[in-house]
């Protein structure tokens, strides 16, 4: 006896707003993340839990079981899914962290070590459920668009607070300090020079300014993308954001910061529609004209900062650090000494990517490089697949944030700032789900659903699917 199923009917998987029966989605799961990540210092945990009682931290082991659950409970799918380059990357490069750190315990470390080391694979689990929830979870472009137009908002408003930390020398944290039961939070502001050093709900400046540098290119895409939006507040808010970010980059005094930010406009240029090149090439020359008027000292003052490079203090000890990376890695160098195992107590070394060589060796320092390619790659390659302008824009801002972050990976120890490192992973997954949608989007075929979404059942909660859809030109 055959049994008749009802199939929803196919969606556009490019433009289509999602079916939502009962339950969350991806897009808002990841959005909690966002606000964990930004709209808290950093820093700021449940004293209780210790290093583990980070609620950004916390949320991306959430979302990690909560995709491993969705994975389980898939009966069947409409088609085969397309491969995923950052996917394979990321599964190569935990494996390679996973062996090392299993020699590193064979091989015997002091007890103070092994906790760090387990608190440092953990980390990489959750910012692997976030990554795996963005390319299994996103699965339109309306979809994409919402989470990275989230993305910038963030951003800015991180900025913004950042400015106006510079401007009152306060940092307007001190509120979460008496929350009762979470540790006291710290950063906010530094000095350089004669200047305060803002650094928003960030712990450190740098890792300010790699959260601004990430977003530039995606804001500069949003605010492009909606210039033809048919109220005009909604487009020029999107404007506001972009010069927010800019100003706030100029403000930080952090030759990271600077770079960062011209390497991710000078990448976005070419991708921007001729019309507009010119003017964010010309707006963006006059708002630092203008910030640099409007702050008596901040032209020396960054000027002092290139000039005296080869003096200061940061860069010297990168420098030793350079020197010292072969004595470290020696004691292992395909699989390293062990994730997590390279202590402040031994040397800080400002390079993340050095510390990546020493924690994982050869092998996972290669994996890692892989993962920054993969996701550049996926990226590029959707926007050069695709005939779309939203499509081809946003996959070249999301390559262009991905390689800023790699860039920006060798001025500091990236990975042990969560912000920093969670929007990085953040916008890896991004990557790759723009790879799923300009796939449907050029065959014109149906996409496996997404699993990704709670829908009620009974007293309890399953894992659904969020019915079929395929690609369409029409775009919202």
């Amino acid at each position: 006896m055959s049994v008749n199923v009802a199939v929803p009917s196919p969606i556009p998987a490019v433009a289509h707003r999602g079916m939502r029966q009962s339950g969350v989605s991806a897009v808002t799961m990841l959005t909690i993340y966002l606000v964990l990540l930004v709209g808290f210092p950093s820093n700021m945990a449940i004293s209780a839990l210790g290093a583990y009682g980070r609620p950004q931290f916390l949320w991306g082991i959430v979302l990690f079981i909560w995709w491993v659950f969705s994975q389980l409970q898939v009966q069947r799918r409409t088609v085969e899914m397309i491969g995923q380059p950052v996917r394979i990357a990321l599964a190569v490069f935990l494996m390679i962290a996973l062996v090392g750190f299993a020699v590193a315990l064979l091989r015997g470390q002091p007890s103070d070590q092994v906790s760090p080391a387990i608190s440092a694979i953990l980390r990489f689990v959750s910012w692997t459920g976030v990554m795996l929830v963005a390319i299994d979870g996103i699965r339109s472009m309306t979809e994409l668009l919402t989470i990275v137009r989230r993305i910038v908002i963030a951003c800015a408003l991180l900025a913004m607070l950042g400015i106006v930390q510079f401007i009152s020398g306060q940092s307007f944290l001190e509120v979460f300090s008496g929350i009762p039961g979470l540790s006291e939070s710290a950063g906010g502001i530094d000095t350089r020079g004669m200047f305060l050093r803002s650094s928003g709900t960030a712990t450190h400046p740098l890792e300010y300014g790699t959260a601004l540098s990430i977003a530039v290119p995606l804001a500069l895409a949003v605010a492009i993308l909606r210039v033809g939006h048919r109220h005009e507040s909604r487009r020029l808010r999107w404007w506001i954001f972009l010069a927010a970010l800019a100003m706030a980059s100029f403000l930080a005094v952090s030759r990271s910061t600077l770079i960062g930010f011209a390497v991710a406009v000078i990448l976005m240029i070419p991708a921007l529609p001729r019309r507009y090149r010119a003017l964010i090439i010309v707006g963006g020359a006059v708002l630092a004209v203008v910030v640099v008027i409007a702050t008596p000292g901040l032209y020396g003052t960054i000027l002092g900062m290139f000039l005296g490079v080869g003096n200061d203090s940061s860069t010297q000890s990168r420098q030793a650090g350079m020197a010292l990376a072969p004595v470290f890695l020696s004691a292992s160098p395909f699989v390293g000494v062990g994730v997590g195992t390279l202590l402040p107590r031994y040397f800080i070394f400002d390079n993340q990517w050095l510390g990546i060589l020493i924690e994982t060796g050869i092998l996972g320092t290669l994996a890692f490089a892989a993962i920054f390619v993969t996701a550049i790659w996926s990226a590029a390659a959707a926007a050069h697949r695709s005939q779309r302008e939203d499509i081809r824009l946003m996959g070249r801002a999301l390559a262009a944030s991905t390689a800023v972050a790699g860039l920006l990976l060798a001025f500091f120890d990236g990975l042990a700032f969560p912000i920093a490192a969670g929007l990085m992973f953040l916008v890896f997954g991004l990557c790759g789900a723009i790879r799923t949608v300009s796939w449907a989007e050029s065959r014109g075929a149906m996409i496996a659903p997404s699993t990704l979404q709670w829908a009620g059942s009974g007293g309890g909660r399953t894992a659904a699917f969020a019915g079929p859809k395929r690609a369409s030109s029409a775009v919202r």
